[in-house]
């Protein structure tokens, strides 16, 4: 297989870890978030300023988790006082401010980015190999879709079934709906951060601009258009949605035209994704 090729599965790897997380909040507990690109950036930063400052790359990878699940949890606690509009609002707003932290502290580089990023390296040796890479992806996707498919089943799993489709309802069965939002936003951060984790030590350099709005979308539009609550859909929405830029590449100036053309059209003709059983206009459209 060509280097090229292993780029491409590199970045669906990589992409399909970070939809999974959203998938937590937006799929499994019925929640909407339109700042994930904030966990995913301040996953990347955190992982490459540590290693930068040397420290190793596995000690690097989980801090930068459970940091941005820190900040998930500093974001979760007054947003999730509010929800459906408001929260959105709340999120995007979060995504900005983050953003804008980015572009203007000394210690990411300003609008410059954070060059010279360390590669990944295991048991003291540098992984420079994109088939090595690839493998270390793949093998952190495996651990994460176990993970959400151990969580689904469990009691956390059906609150969070419960509360996406009625909170009032879930709450007068006894479930702590504010703290399983939370823990639903804590969750999701954490592997959104690893996802930036891995992201920076692959291409060693990183901006504010990767981060910003247009990312949170373009990972949101996954989630939708693989299936809301599907796992198997994330996954297969990011393959499409990274697969598809490589496709088009000769009509780079009309890419987005064709992305809202494919989620219109999702929305007409398979309202629940490729994969998903929730209708997009049920977790987007519900009565407040």
């Amino acid at each position: 297989m060509s280097v090229y090729i292993f780029h491409v599965l590199i970045m669906m790897g990589i992409y399909a870890i970070l939809a999974l997380s959203l998938n937590i909040i937006v799929g499994f507990a019925g929640l909407v978030s339109l700042g994930h690109a904030a966990f995913f950036g301040i996953g990347a930063y955190v992982s490459g300023l540590l290693m930068i400052n040397g420290l190793g790359f596995p000690a690097a990878f989980f801090l930068s988790g459970i940091i941005t699940s820190l900040l998930g949890l500093c974001l979760a606690l007054p947003s999730l006082r509010v929800k459906d509009d408001y929260l959105a609002i709340v999120t995007l707003g979060f995504g900005i401010i983050i953003g804008l932290v980015f572009l203007n502290l000394e210690i990411t580089g300003g609008a410059d980015g954070l060059v010279g990023i360390p590669p990944v390296s295991l048991m003291g040796k540098p992984l420079y190999s994109k088939p090595g890479f690839f493998g270390l992806v793949a093998g952190v996707l495996v651990v994460m879709i176990v993970t959400m498919y151990t969580l689904k089943q469990s009691k956390i799993g059906r609150a969070w079934a419960a509360i996406r489709d009625n909170d009032v309802s879930a709450a007068f069965m006894g479930i702590n709906v504010y703290g399983y939002k939370t823990m639903a936003f804590i969750t999701s951060s954490f592997w959104a951060g690893l996802a930036g984790s891995l992201y920076a030590h692959y291409t060693a350099y990183i901006n504010p601009h990767t981060f910003n709005m247009h990312t949170s979308i373009m990972v949101l539009s996954m989630v939708v258009l693989g299936g809301i609550g599907s796992i198997t859909g994330s996954i297969l929405g990011a393959v499409l949605l990274i697969l598809l830029p490589e496709i088009l590449r000769p009509l780079a100036d009309y890419q987005d035209i064709f992305y809202g053309a494919l989620l219109v059209a999702m929305m007409i003709f398979r309202p629940q994704g490729i994969m998903g059983r929730v209708k997009i206009t049920e977790m987007f459209g519900r009565k407040k």
